[in-house]
């Protein structure tokens, strides 16, 4: 498999980094539990602690000396040509663009920070390529346009090839196709399949969704009449916030959604990065595990955005991101001329789904029935279902039929 120089030089970036960050993972746990020894010792063990800080500086300090030369090693085979084909971009090819994904999500803020080819721009993919948004483009790469859209938004470490999940081989289903190939058929709808950078916040690619909907419907090749969107677990989150700037923004693409579905999505937060921040929060205190809470601060921020389903530039903007347990979640208003849905489910029924929910996102949250904070869902429009997955959601014969009824409304 051909890689481009680009590509071969942005691998050598992450792996200069990833070599880095384990070399201070290891010398800042080394160094606190050294210096722990040596203090409880005392004074006598003054002269070893010397030669012993002197050792580990030299051996550190080489460890992240190659750490920075990985990447200028790598663009030298780049250099020579080593394996480039330049028609062909990596993240094209669906298991490799899948473990980009998956970097994105962990890492994709830095990654987009430091201007690295890996991060993900948000783009309209059609059989894994980008779309470019121009009127040409659009009508090739959408031949068959019809005047109403469904867009899918996929959720954190995935692409839009996760809508292409079958559905489990337990439940039988009469149509495995996805979602978006049978709302063609059956509704009209033309299936849109968005990729973006899930390490970045929330609110960042809420904002550059509603952009991308913006140029998509000026030059969609008929005149757009319904738009309905469908996220999927953090994907849910982007579509409410790209709604929201939209209308601060006064975009004409708002006015033509009628259908918002949010599938598993933690509109109150998921409990997983509650946990990893409480856990980071308590490591920081100890001087033997405090690099490793720095490094499990090195998440990226749209991971911690999902402490408490942050949507909002202003939820994220003047706070500690590593901060303990804080929600400084502001509200996120539907818009008015639109049906939102949710689809909650848990692993198993009554108090153990309550609390395990589907392993990622609790049925409470999918559905905005909090405590301090309520998402002003109607009941009538929401579907739990009890014995599934979170990944289970993205094909599922009961949740299509849903579908099909509420985007019926739209289409009729």
């Amino acid at each position: 498999m051909g890689m481009r120089t680009s590509d071969i030089r942005a691998l050598g970036e992450v792996a200069g980094e990833g070599v880095g960050v384990l070399n201070n993972v290891v010398r800042g746990v080394h160094t606190g539990i050294a210096g722990r020894v040596f203090a409880t010792i005392g004074p006598v063990a003054r002269p070893v602690a010397v030669v012993h800080d002197a050792i580990a500086h030299t051996i550190y300090g080489a460890v992240g000396f190659a750490g920075q030369r990985v990447p200028d090693a790598v663009g030298a085979l780049a250099a020579v040509g080593v394996s480039v084909d330049s028609d062909a971009p990596i993240d094209e090819k669906p298991a490799v663009g899948e473990m980009i994904a998956a970097l994105n999500g962990i890492y994709g803020d830095e990654l987009a920070e430091r201007g690295n080819p890996f991060a993900h721009a948000m783009s309209v993919r059609v059989g894994g390529r980008s779309v470019e948004l121009t009127r040409d483009a659009v009508a090739a790469a959408f031949p068959d346009a019809t005047n109403r859209v469904v867009v899918f938004v996929h959720g954190l470490c995935q692409t839009e090839s996760s809508w292409r999940r079958p559905p489990r081989a337990d439940l039988d289903a009469p149509d495995p196709r996805p979602y978006g190939t049978r709302l063609r058929e059956d509704l009209g709808f033309t299936p849109v399949h968005v990729r973006y950078n899930t390490g970045l916040h929330i609110s960042t690619n809420g904002h550059e969704l509603d952009e991308l909907l913006a140029e998509l419907t000026a030059v969609w090749p008929v005149p757009v009449a319904d738009i309905a969107l469908v996220g999927h677990s953090m994907g849910g989150l982007v579509v409410r916030s790209a709604c929201h700037y939209a209308t601060q923004y006064r975009r004409r693409w708002a006015d033509q959604v009628r259908q918002v579905v949010c599938l598993g999505s933690p509109h109150l937060g998921a409990d997983l990065e509650k946990g990893v921040n409480a856990a980071s929060f308590v490591l920081a205190r100890l001087r033997e595990t405090r690099a490793i809470a720095d490094f499990l601060n090195l998440r990226s921020d749209g991971i911690k955005d999902l402490r408490y389903g942050a949507c909002l530039d202003d939820d994220w903007r003047d706070a500690d991101p590593d901060e303990f347990l804080s929600d400084h979640c502001g509200e996120v208003p539907f818009l008015p001329h639109a049906q939102y849905h949710f689809v909650a489910t848990s692993v198993a029924p009554q108090a153990v789904g309550a609390v395990l929910g589907d392993h990622l996102v609790r049925p409470t949250s999918a559905a905005g029935r909090g405590g301090a904070r309520r998402i002003p869902f109607e009941d009538e429009n929401g579907l739990v279902l009890t014995g599934l997955h979170h990944f289970d959601l993205l094909n599922h014969p009961e949740i299509y039929d849903r579908l099909l009824q509420w985007l019926g409304v739209s289409a009729g």
